[in-house]
């Protein structure tokens, strides 16, 4: 048995425990794969995980499918200042990239 644990948003792309797992998977090394939650595997595209790993004859096995709806609600509140954070630290990013030469104006 092997555990990857993180300490990330569902809704974070970049999880590099979650790809090693879906590399294993893709190599046949994994048979069963054990989640707490449907939520801590990804908050959005949940469904497309579980039929990539059933696809490879993985097991997806939920320990707690229900979660507290308090929880839940904070989560997801957590999870969408997440995603505007992620974009406006891309916006403001790419709009600080950009030089501003006073010889052409």
């Amino acid at each position: 048995m092997r555990l990857y644990p993180e300490i990330a948003s569902g809704v974070n792309e970049n999880r590099r425990g979650l790809l090693k797992l879906l590399n294993k998977i893709k190599r046949g090394e994994v048979k069963k794969v054990v989640i707490e939650y449907p939520d801590r595997l990804a908050r959005f595209g949940f469904k497309y995980l579980k039929f990539f790993m059933e696809s490879f004859g993985v097991e997806l096995i939920i320990l707690n499918d229900r979660e507290n709806e308090n929880d839940t609600n904070k989560e997801l509140a957590e999870d969408l200042i997440a995603i505007v954070t992620s974009f406006a630290a891309r916006i403001y990013g790419q709009r600080g990239g950009k030089k501003y030469d006073s010889n052409t104006s």
